[in-house]
């Protein structure tokens, strides 16, 4: 039996558990169809969700998992079911949609045809519980107007969706930007609205999982740079480079030196709270608060080394030919 709902939601998830419980439930006064794509839960995610009046899709697990071909699989669905849908909003398993944004997210593509895909404010559930969460809250505070990407949660249109073949299905990380990257080729652009969007919950408590985070932006930086490097737009181009220089050459650099010639190697480390400062400035410009500035400078300092290891470790995989696998950090519920 087919649906003609004009927006259809798709939700993916891997034992999310209570996250996922509210996720649905912040769904449920929308008058939308709901698509939930799991990658192999044994949290008893699947039967949660249909007993909250989702269509259920389980991944086959003889492929690799990523939320790209959970995505795609749950944009299938959702053409199967409603084949006139217009509209689809993509949300992570373990985020609440806020009670206004699907109508004022379905406001802002209407008065614009060629915007492709609308994103609001994201925010993190506990921001103060740890630091790793704050970072991740300030992250999602993106500017809003004309942006280059969304993230996770984004409500598209289906037309554009499908002309640009959807997400690629082949990337662990960085998918949402590699899409949004070919839709503004298209002459599409992505828009971010002063608009709740998602409540996110992060369950980062540890250094060890924002370094696991950190080297999966990594990989998706050099993934990406590596697709469309020959292509217009500079994809990721700086963001490589200044990976490897903060978090491979200068790191060597120093090492040398501080062996054969210690003052020296001392000049050129300080380099990074020179580096620090700059990206401290320009946070603060954009309104932050000092204490989530600094924060987020310190952060984008250190996040070099593991996003250089991220990087060297893809290119690495891909010269063997080997395939990468799911980069995961997220605790349990």
């Amino acid at each position: 039996m087919t649906e003609t709902s004009p927006l259809g939601v798709v939700i993916i998830g891997r034992n999310e558990g209570e996250r996922l419980r509210r996720c649905l439930a912040s769904l449920r006064q929308q008058r939308a169809l709901l698509v939930y794509v799991d990658s192999g839960s044994t949290d008893g995610s699947v039967v949660l969700a249909q007993s909250m009046g989702a269509h259920v899709v389980e991944l086959d697990q003889e492929r690799p998992f990523t939320a790209a071909r959970a995505r795609n699989a749950g944009l299938s669905r959702l053409r199967e079911l409603a084949p006139t849908a217009e509209l689809a909003q993509f949300v992570d398993g373990d985020c609440e949609v806020a009670t206004e944004w699907i109508a004022k997210a379905q406001a802002a593509l209407a008065a614009d045809p060629k915007v492709a895909v609308v994103c609001g404010r994201r925010r993190e559930r506990s921001p103060d519980a740890s630091i790793y969460n704050r970072l991740c809250d300030i992250e999602w505070n993106t500017p809003v107007g004309p942006a280059e990407a969304c993230g996770g949660d984004a409500m598209m249109r289906m037309t554009p969706l499908a002309e640009v073949g959807g997400y690629d299905a082949e990337l662990i990380a960085g998918e949402e930007p590699d899409l949004c990257f070919r839709l503004r080729q298209r002459g599409f652009s992505i828009l971010r609205i002063d608009a709740e969007m998602t409540l996110h919950d992060a369950a980062m408590h540890h250094f060890g999982q924002w370094w696991r985070r950190t080297v999966r932006s990594g990989h998706a930086y050099a993934e990406g740079y590596t697709r469309h490097r020959h292509e217009s737009g500079r994809y990721w181009a700086k963001e490589v480079r200044s990976n490897l220089i903060w978090g491979g050459v200068v790191p060597l650099i120093c090492l040398s030196l501080f062996a054969a010639a210690p003052v020296l190697g001392m000049v050129v480390a300080a380099g990074y709270p020179v580096l620090a400062v700059r990206v401290y400035k320009s946070t603060r410009s954009r309104g932050f608060a000092v204490r989530d500035a600094a924060l987020f400078s310190v952060a984008c300092v250190v996040g070099k080394l593991p996003s250089c290891i991220g990087q060297l470790r893809y290119w690495t995989k891909s010269a063997l030919g080997q395939r990468s696998g799911l980069i995961e950090y997220k605790s349990g519920s």
